[in-house]
């Protein structure tokens, strides 16, 4: 049976990041990619990045019980990760990747138990993840302050993670990861 990595942060806190650059070093890993019902950002792709769906959508699936978990994190703005997603990947024998918000991270983990391994990717500080925000420059003011008042939130879910990795050096970050990952999968 195939293993599960569910990583979660608060926004800004280098975790895409982070599950990228591991999808680059192991080709047996697969990315769960989720449903949103929020507008594309950037390049971001259906179907790549992220299913985008209409709110109404989203809960229509919600009806049919079709996600794993979701949550909605600001009002119409959904997202979760669909059952159908996790077992086509399992299925073909892949380590199916999460990258989530904390909510879906602990349910995943809730429901996979011990075949699933969760990392908490924790930035140095509210003061740096509000730099890294505003660098990104893909939000408006008053989203990143939206964010950032979910992030002080957030961060009080590190400890029902089965580890923590405090991304302040992003290249130190990776090898803790990669060893985190290679670790968990050759156990």
């Amino acid at each position: 049976m195939s293993k599960l990595l569910i990583f979660s942060a608060p926004s800004g806190s280098g975790k895409s990041t982070l599950v990228n650059y591991l999808m680059s070093q192991n080709q047996d890993l697969a990315f769960s990619v989720s449903c949103t019902s929020r507008e594309p950002r950037g390049t971001e792709k259906h179907g790549i990045e992220y299913y985008f769906l209409t709110p109404e959508e989203f809960r229509q699936r919600i009806a049919n019980n079709e996600f794993l978990e979701y949550e909605e994190v600001y009002p119409d703005k959904f997202y979760g990760t669909l059952k159908s997603e996790v077992e086509r990947l399992s299925n073909e024998g892949k380590t199916v990747v999460f990258d989530v918000d904390v909510k879906g991270g602990v349910n995943i983990k809730k429901f996979y138990g011990e075949r699933a391994l969760s990392v908490f990717i924790q930035p140095p500080s509210v003061e740096e993840l509000s730099r890294r925000l505003h660098a990104r420059a893909t939000d408006s003011e008053e989203v990143i302050q939206t964010r950032l008042d979910k992030a002080a939130y957030e961060m009080t879910y590190a400890s029902q993670f089965d580890c923590v990795l405090v991304n302040d050096d992003l290249d130190k970050a990776k090898q803790d990861a990669l060893k985190l990952m290679k670790d968990f999968l050759e156990c």
